[in-house]
């Protein structure tokens, strides 16, 4: 499997070679979408509550009188029925989402949305990004340079320089490959990895 290797301009000057494993899957979309949505569901906190008939803050007065009124019988409005009453099944504030993903399965999809985003035309490989200085300005420039707005970059090394550089821009996010992450990886239009970068991701999804 090879891929594109662009120079500091964004343009493709070469091919480089890249292991077949990772970036030459066939596209398992129900993998892929069973990935997505467990990444995000363990993401959320569940910290969210409601209140049952029990806690809400209703009087325990009847309404109305028992008959004669021709409405329904009620006996008190914190009724789950009633606007305001409590609810029948709340959520509890220590609800769990979490949802269980084997190793095999998640090394799997990335791979298939690694080989996926090569074949789109979405994944190239450069020698590295570096910045002197931990100036924003300077690796704004170097992405403009390339032609690219929207782009996540996975290097096998991440300098304090290169951190500080990135973190104020909304479109960049700059990584390990440790910490890659299917979200991020179909969220930005292009993924640039280092050449030190492919060995890591390699060893972690082949």
């Amino acid at each position: 499997m090879q891929l594109e290797f662009l120079n500091d301009q964004g343009l493709a000057a070469s091919k480089v070679d890249a292991p077949e494993t990772v970036f030459g899957r066939d596209y398992n979309e129900s993998l892929i979408h069973q990935l997505m949505v467990a990444y995000q569901a363990n993401a959320r906190q569940g910290t969210r509550a409601q209140k049952d008939r029990e806690q809400v803050k209703h009087s325990t007065k009847k309404p109305f009188r028992q008959k004669g009124t021709g409405n329904a019988r009620a006996g008190m409005t914190s009724s789950p029925l009633w606007r305001g009453g409590g609810r029948i099944f709340p959520n509890s504030p220590d609800e769990n989402f979490s949802q269980k993903i084997n190793k095999k399965m998640y090394r799997a999809g990335m791979a298939s949305i690694f080989s996926q985003l090569a074949r789109e035309g979405r994944l190239a490989v450069v020698e590295s990004i570096k910045v002197d200085s931990p100036k924003t300005k300077q690796l704004a420039d170097k992405l403009k340079a390339m032609k690219l707005n929207s782009v996540l970059v996975i290097s096998d090394e991440v300098d304090e320089n290169l951190y500080l550089a990135s973190r104020n821009l909304g479109n960049v996010l700059v990584i390990e490959p440790r910490y890659a992450d299917p979200v991020s990886l179909v969220h930005y239009k292009k993924v640039l990895v280092t050449k030190g970068a492919i060995d890591k991701l390699k060893e972690m999804f082949a």
